[in-house]
């Protein structure tokens, strides 16, 4: 069916609004072209109103409708009236009411904008200038011929209004609201816009802005571009960075003696090194996703220092809701920015696993009488823990459980607590019964390979070691850097302040549990490293570093918002410990790198030799250089003796042997007769060959 519209509507339009007709919606459709619906006349008329005279150039013609087959004439329903517009105010009192409110725009523009505001008003002014038109275009017949249909039925076609409007009235606000404007009807509609506009509370479509809101209207809050609370985000990729920056390029290449010993354990390509009674598998739980993978050491530092920053904003993360973002910020910032954290944190060694997973256990452990949830988390912390390492898993374990037994409050975490250490206990458990004959025999082995656990006081080793090497044993050098450990000596005094800030809050009704733990399960763990051991290494106190920047992050804190004049000096102060952490992590990587690299040349000249896979190296450094050879490695004598010198030999006949020696001294008795060959570029080390297997001796 097709509408055909001329100029003579328009005309006749405009004299049947003179006339008393009823206003047209204010609208942008209707604004716009106002001249294109038909007059059809009303079977009743309303009360004379005087109107000025309007002079019409054209006689008002109405518009024929041609269907196809045949003609449809409508009729208006009859007892239909339209009232003049002076009865029906658009604003004030007595108004109808509106289902737009002020400031928003009706139709799908206005739909649109609500639920997505363009950033770029101009852009959208001119997408709606060309696109609206055209798709108008399109549909127009259609929408005629459903605006007709509908008003012959008596049904309101149009943006909805509560006043009675005759059908015919509501398909031409149909109508006039789908149309295209041409040249003339867009001349005629800037006039009726200009005139009544402002009485129909109509806006300008055309104008790019947002219009401004009615006086007394509260205008939506903003939402800020950085949400506060983002410091322990902040913190954390910033530990990233400085691992990616500053540690890893170091330590892209080679391993470490340790980190041989755990990584060998679940490389597919190398054979595995001995495994000492006092080691626990949990780190080579980790890596064996990468290993199975690839075998590039850069490829593994990447991994180690994305997961470890994980970690670290995951552990710290669990105290937000007990210590707040600030204080848990400022504790992340304070442990990740010591050195020995920074470098600890792509190497696969398990100290700061261990530091982190205490940290979130014990802010679990606080939460769980209030969060049943937390209590399944807890147990899934302390068995990764147990996983890691399972002395400072029992370590962790033992003020946890002393509270739990004491206060009330934390009694049903003990099902929790003793399931997840007997879950990351297991394989530790299995193993001694497979290797050393019982849990007894593993703990006196252990005991033995660490040189004897007994009361020893350990602080001065402990003190020695705190600016590097990464194992003082024995501890004889000189101290590094002394100026330096200003801050070390400082952190127990920080803590017992804020102990004694904890108490004194306790008197007047305040929770002092969220420092009293934390410090109590960091002695905890710093225990046997200060109390019974004969050496020591920067990595062996992380746990209790990173529980005690928790207490100390809030002692800070408080002090810097109880007197303002203090916040700088503390920001200050905090900011220089970071700073002389560089020169201590500069050092302590060169130096590292230094070792893991004569680890490297060792093994490439001995491939040189012709020690290749399968091949048996012998002596104090043959962990880590075996490793990188493609050899299996063994010891005669020391801490990780796993074989005999008869069984060296009945090996030897078998497949390519050498011992390995730090120094220009003869060999061992049962290697006397094998052939020296001095390593180059290795501080005097010396390769020992025995004879090639099946050749006569």
């Amino acid at each position: 069916m097709t509408a055909h519209v001329t100029d003579g509507d328009t005309a006749a339009d405009t004299a049947a609004t003179a006339a008393g007709g009823a206003a047209r919606p204010a609208n942008t459709a209707t604004a716009t072209a106002t001249a294109t619906t038909a007059a059809i006349p009303a079977t009743a008329a309303p009360a004379p109103v005087p109107v000025a005279p309007v002079p019409v150039t054209a006689a008002p013609a109405p518009v024929t409708i041609t269907p196809a087959p045949a003609t449809v004439t409508v009729t208006p329903i009859p007892g239909t009236a339209v009232a003049p517009p002076a009865q029906t105010p658009t604003a004030g009192p007595g108004a109808p009411p509106s289902r737009v409110r002020p400031g928003r725009r009706r139709g799908w523009a206005g739909t649109l904008r609500r639920w997505r505001p363009a950033p770029w008003p101009a852009l959208r002014a001119t997408a709606g200038q060309t696109f609206r038109p055209l798709l108008l275009t399109a549909f127009r017949p259609t929408l005629l011929t459903l605006a007709t249909a509908g008003a012959a039925a008596g049904v309101t076609v149009g943006p909805s209004r509560h006043t009675a409007a005759a059908p015919a009235q509501a398909a031409d606000a149909a109508m006039g609201s789908t149309a295209t404007a041409t040249a003339t009807a867009t001349a005629t509609a800037t006039k009726t816009k200009a005139e009544a506009g402002a009485g129909a509370g109509a806006e300008n479509r055309t104008a790019p802005h947002r219009p401004a809101l009615p006086p007394g209207t509260a205008a939506a809050p903003r939402r800020p571009r950085f949400p506060p609370g983002r410091g322990l985000e902040a913190v954390s990729l910033l530990y990233l960075l400085v691992q990616l920056t500053l540690v890893v390029p170091h330590l892209a290449h080679v391993l470490g003696w340790d980190e041989t010993v755990y990584v060998s354990q679940v490389d597919p390509r190398t054979p595995a090194a001995f495994f000492s009674a006092p080691r626990s598998r949990g780190i080579s739980v980790l890596v064996s996703p990468v290993l199975a993978v690839t075998d590039s050491v850069l490829a593994l530092r990447i991994v180690l220092a994305l997961l470890s920053t994980a970690a670290l904003y995951a552990a710290y993360r669990v105290w937000r809701p007990l210590l707040g973002h600030t204080t848990t910020a400022l504790a992340a910032l304070v442990f990740s920015g010591l050195w020995i954290a920074q470098i600890s944190g792509p190497e696969a060694m398990p100290n700061l696993w261990v530091a982190l997973g205490a940290v979130a256990a014990t802010g679990l452990f606080l939460r769980a009488p209030r969060e049943p949830n937390a209590r399944w988390w807890l147990a899934v912390c302390l068995a990764g823990v147990a996983l890691m390492r399972i002395p400072d898993a029992a370590w962790l374990g033992l003020p946890l459980l002393a509270t739990a037994v004491c206060v009330r409050s934390h009694r049903r975490t003990l099902p929790y607590l003793l399931g997840g250490l007997a879950v990351g206990a297991t394989q530790w458990t299995v193993e001694a019964y497979s290797r050393f004959g019982g849990v007894p025999q593993r703990l006196h082995v252990s005991g033995a390979t660490e040189g004897g656990m007994h009361p020893h006081l350990n602080l001065f080793n402990a003190w020695r070691s705190l600016n590097g090497p990464e194992l003082c044993r024995p501890c004889s050098g000189p101290v590094h850097h002394p100026e330096l450990t200003i801050w070390w000596l400082a952190l127990p005094l920080l803590a017992l302040a804020a102990l004694a800030v904890a108490l004194r809050e306790r008197r007047t009704g305040s929770p002092a549990d969220r420092t009293l733990v934390p410090l109590a399960v960091a002695v905890c763990l710093s225990a046997p490293y200060l109390l019974l051991l004969s050496y020591s290494a920067p990595r062996f106190l992380l746990p209790a570093y990173a529980l005690l920047a928790l207490p100390v992050g809030g002692l800070l804190t408080r002090v810097a918002r109880a007197r303002p004049a203090l916040a700088v000096t503390v920001g200050c102060l905090v900011a220089l410990q970071l700073v002389a952490q560089y020169p201590v992590l500069h050092r302590m990587t060169a130096q590292v790198a230094s070792l893991d690299q004569r680890y490297r040349v060792a093994a490439d000249e001995l491939n040189a030799l012709g020690l290749r896979a399968p091949c048996l190296l012998v002596g104090s450094h043959a962990q880590p250089v075996g490793y990188d050879a493609g050899c299996a490695s063994a010891a005669t004598k020391g801490n990780n003796r796993n074989t005999t010198p008869s069984s060296v030999l009945r090996r030897a006949e078998r497949i390519p042997t050498a011992v390995l020696t730090t120094d220009t001294g003869r060999p061992p008795h049962y290697a006397r007769g094998w052939t020296r060959h001095p390593l180059p570029a290795t501080d005097g080390w010396t390769a020992w060959l025995a004879p090639a297997p099946g050749a006569s001796r």
